[in-house]
């Protein structure tokens, strides 16, 4: 796979716009066609930066894109949360120099040898907090080390400091844990876990986290009080915004301080690492990120991020630097307002998506009010190989999987199935000059609740189904349309692919389209959909009859 990109993170954060937001088929506009719904007129879509690039190569790009991404990382910015807490604050009360944290660990220059580098040189932590506080405070002061924490133990953390529960990693620091547990007590004041600072590198193996949490677990008391995504702001009006973010950096600290509640399990700062092996991060509740929130260079593998919830993006995770999730569930989280499972990037100015490889992987059960049960990709880079994206839900659009803002997308041997959009998109949704690339790939048994485009839903973006499959989907709404497929405005190229078993409440079942943007080859197929395969479209593609 090959887009060479880089990973953007942008500058400081400000506050949800405040403008009225619009679904997806808003945006697409809905208006009479010949007594049945018609999808027209694209307005202005989704918050994004004054990007200039041109949009050629966009054909080519359609059907030979392949994810070959720079290993580079995220340019340098701010910090997050903990940056400003930060690797200066981090010691606090577990600080204290050589008279702290050193006892049986000793201290000097011995501590400083590469002990970190094999177990024969772990140290042991026993089961209590605080020998564990200390030990992180000793490895971070002698350029890191290997723990090995009590099998079977949970160290309940009672207190934090500067938001964290356990001192900054500041090091290169390995916790290899069996059957282990690192939580929140249940009385404790609001604290995340784990907080990785720049340079820091923090191995987990064989532990949960459990516990954290760094927002008041249900910001909004309904639906209707949720900040609504602004999905119509205009290049300048987002310019604008982001400017004046910008220039305010100075005098809000609420701008300048990026990760404020973000990572309520683990937060990982620009320029930090962490490793996620054969571990679980559950039943954590953060502002973004409620289970890991990414600003660095994370992997996740062989481990589970369940139970997890977030008042805005990313239930489970959410990123704008590196991201690796391999072998791992992403199940059963909640995000307020997008990205249920995992969000790559937000809508909040300058906070566009980076770089994330899935392989493998299960996301699922995942939840939103907002858009994007699954996976959530704003002008980021998304490539999930051989993984399972099933019964999400998104209370707007975009049960599965959500490309938007110039995002990228590719997916293959990926399994899109049984997610439920309340508006538009029930497996995939595709907007704004994103591109998607789906190969060897099922959309099957998806449902929008709204206006159609139950499997696909493409707006004023470009998409290629190549050997896959968009069958069994289902539009329901009242004038639902494209059961199989919506296209408003841009473009899909279909090559030895099927739409098939489609239904629709209103035809076609199989296909809409408000242009000539839908290219069938001779090898694909489009039949036995309900009411009709194409007929009803506004445009009817050729090769596809009835």
């Amino acid at each position: 796979m090959s887009i060479d990109v880089t990973t953007p993170y942008g500058g400081n954060n400000a506050d949800p716009p405040n403008r009225g937001r619009r679904p997806l088929w808003v945006a697409a506009g809905v208006v009479g066609l010949t007594g049945v719904v018609g999808l027209a007129a694209l307005g202005g879509f989704t918050a994004r930066d004054n990007d200039t690039a041109e949009d050629a190569g966009r054909a080519e790009a359609q059907a030979n894109i392949q994810q070959k991404v720079s290993d580079a990382g995220p340019a340098e910015a701010s910090p997050a949360e903990g940056g400003a807490v930060g690797d200066s604050q981090g010691q606090g009360q577990w600080g204290g120099g050589d008279s702290q944290g050193q006892g049986q660990w000793g201290g000097g220059d011995s501590g400083r040898e590469e002990h970190r580098k094999t177990a024969d040189h772990a140290k042991a932590v026993p089961c209590n907090s605080d020998k564990l506080i200390q030990a992180i405070v000793h490895a971070n002061q002698n350029r890191g080390g290997v723990l090995t924490l009590a099998k079977g133990c949970t160290y309940e953390l009672t207190r934090g400091e500067h938001g964290n529960g356990l001192p900054v990693i500041k090091e290169p620091i390995v916790l290899d844990g069996y059957d282990t547990t690192i939580a929140r007590a249940a009385n404790a004041a609001h604290f995340r876990i784990f907080n990785v600072g720049r340079d820091g590198h923090l191995t987990l193996k064989g532990i949960t986290v459990k516990g954290g949490q760094t927002t008041p677990r249900w910001a909004y008391s309904t639906p209707e009080a949720l900040p609504p995504l602004d999905l119509s702001m205009t290049p300048d009006a987002t310019q604008a915004t982001e400017q004046a973010a910008a220039g305010s950096a100075t005098t809000s600290t609420a701008v300048s301080r990026y990760g404020d509640g973000d990572g309520a399990g683990i937060l990982v700062q620009r320029g930090g690492k962490a490793d996620i092996e054969k571990s679980s991060i559950v039943l954590n509740h953060g502002r973004n990120g409620g289970g890991v929130a990414n600003y660095g260079t994370t992997t996740i593998r062989d481990s589970a991020v369940e139970h997890n919830s977030a008042t805005e993006f990313g239930g489970g995770v959410f990123s704008t630097g590196i991201l690796r999730i391999e072998r791992s569930k992403i199940e059963q989280n909640n995000a307020r307002q997008g990205g249920g499972g995992f969000a790559n990037g937000s809508f909040k100015p300058g906070a566009k998506g980076g770089t994330v490889w899935v392989w493998s992987s299960t996301i699922s059960h995942n939840q939103t009010r907002g858009l994007a049960g699954g996976i959530l990709d704003r002008s980021g880079n998304t490539s999930v190989t051989r993984s399972e994206v099933t019964d999400n839900t998104a209370g707007r659009d975009a049960g599965g999987v959500l490309g938007v803002d110039k995002s990228r997308l590719y997916l293959e041997h990926v399994k899109i199935e049984r997610n439920v959009a309340t508006d538009v998109g029930g497996g995939l949704a595709v907007a704004d000059n994103s591109t998607a690339v789906v190969e060897e790939s099922v959309l099957k048994e998806n449902v929008a609740e709204g206006a159609g485009g139950a499997g696909l839903f493409n707006v004023n973006a470009f998409v290629t189904l190549r050997k896959s499959e968009v069958v069994g989907n289902r539009a329901v709404g009242p004038l639902a349309v494209g059961g199989g497929v919506v296209n408003a405005y841009g473009q899909v190229s279909l090559i030895q692919s099927t739409v098939t078993e489609n239904f629709a409440t209103t035809p076609p079942g199989g296909i809409f389209t408000t242009n000539n943007g839908v290219k069938i080859d001779e090898k694909s197929a489009v039949k036995k959909n309900r009411p009709t395969n194409c007929l009803g479209s506004p445009v009817i593609p050729k090769r596809c009859f009835g």
